[in-house]
C-alpha cells in the first residue's frame, strides 16, 4: 500500500523506514509556501521504504512511501 501526498510541496520524513507507527501516527509532513499537512497512517503497520527523499519535491497525489499494514 503506498502513502500519497495530499498536494504538492516539500515532504518531510517523520519515521525512518522500517519503523513501526500506530494507526494515525504521523510519518511525515508536506509543506508549501503557506500551508503544512500531516501524512497519518490508516492502520498500525510499518513504513517499508521511502520513495522519496527527505526535504524532495513531490506533487500531489505522488506516492511518497510504500506502507505494510500489521498483520491482524
Amino acid at each position: 500500500m503506498d502513502i500519497c501526498a495530499p498536494f504538492a510541496g516539500i515532504v518531510h520524513h517523520k519515521v525512518a523506514a522500517g519503523e513501526p507507527v500506530d494507526a494515525g501516527a504521523v510519518v511525515a509532513t508536506v509543506e508549501t509556501v503557506k500551508l503544512e499537512a500531516s501524512v497519518t497512517a490508516v492502520s498500525p503497520g510499518i513504513v517499508a521504504e521511502w520513495l522519496v527523499d527527505d526535504c524532495g519535491d513531490i506533487t500531489g497525489g505522488d506516492p511518497i512511501a510504500r506502507f505494510t499494514p500489521a498483520a491482524t
